[in-house]
């Protein structure tokens, strides 16, 4: 008698089990802004390794679960981070962890930036507030191999001084490997000293050669439509444009269809997808 054929897993990555949290406990919590916290976590068993520009269906038990990029290390698997901004009760409960806890971990899910593309050109990155997250990974790729690329900018806005993630950070990556640095934010208060406007204003001020560029983009939407634009004008090529796309992510695998963009399912499709694909799509009110 032949054996039957087992059947084909319901959705990609079933027969994986990815749809099972996997347990990591809380090593660490920081506090970045007054509604922002990075959690650290690790787990009992293998480390999560993870592409920059990946992200993870993230849970507290017993509460809900939450897409969010992972704003760690690629070349430290072993220990997971991610940036939480408090917006709801799930990210409020996943933001107020404490050492010890235990978070669930799915993924990680998505197509990353791809950053070792620009290699032998030039690089810009651009974040628009809890954008610089999902970049951080990126970034810290290209310092760890920062010999590979020619001029590299980091252009990093923020609503108020308050808000901005990473200061030390930003200092050390300017001072230690070389990146063109500039922050600006919307409102600027008193003692601010730094550039008062929107991100899209320092892309005219960066050095770069637009026909041999990367760019990478993450932020709202509308400020990376209009940041995509003038990238575009200084040469930059549509298929070296890449944008982290976010809707609502509910299942990591391209099952339930929350993160539809047309023909697009974004945890599968993207989260980073090339300007050229998304060209016809950005303009589209409500797809």
């Amino acid at each position: 008698m032949t054996a039957r054929p087992a059947p084909a897993p319901p959705f990609p990555g079933a027969a994986a089990g990815v749809m099972v949290p996997r347990p990591f406990v809380v090593t660490e919590v920081r506090r970045d802004t007054r509604d922002t916290r990075t959690v650290r976590l690790t787990a009992d068993d293998e480390p999560l390794a993870f592409a920059p520009g990946q992200f993870t269906m993230l849970s507290r038990f017993g509460v809900g679960e939450v897409p969010i990029s992972i704003s760690g290390d690629p070349a430290g698997p072993e220990v997971l981070e991610h940036t939480i901004r408090d917006v709801g009760g799930v990210t409020r409960s996943l933001a107020g962890a404490a050492v010890g806890d235990v978070l669930g971990v799915r993924g990680p899910f998505g197509h990353g930036w791809d950053v070792a593309d620009g290699r032998g050109g030039d690089l810009v990155i651009v974040a628009g507030g809890i954008g610089l997250a999902p970049l951080r990974p990126a970034v810290l790729a290209v310092c760890a191999d920062r010999a590979s690329y020619g001029r590299v900018s980091l252009l990093y806005g923020a609503r108020t001084p308050e808000d901005l993630l990473f200061e030390t950070e930003l200092r050390a990556w300017a001072r230690e490997h070389a990146i063109d640095v500039a922050v600006t934010v919307d409102a600027g208060g008193h003692g601010w000293r730094g550039r008062v406007g929107v991100v899209t204003e320092l892309v005219a001020r960066a050095r770069f050669d637009g026909a041999r560029t990367l760019a990478l983009l993450c932020g709202p939407e509308v400020m990376m439509r209009f940041t995509a634009r003038a990238l575009l004008d200084r040469g930059v090529a549509p298929d070296r444009l890449r944008l982290s796309m976010e809707r609502n992510m509910q299942c990591g695998v391209g099952l339930c269809g929350h993160c539809q963009l047309r023909e697009l399912f974004l945890c599968v499709d993207g989260p980073v997808l090339s300007h050229d694909r998304l060209a016809p799509l950005l303009t589209r009110a409500e797809l």
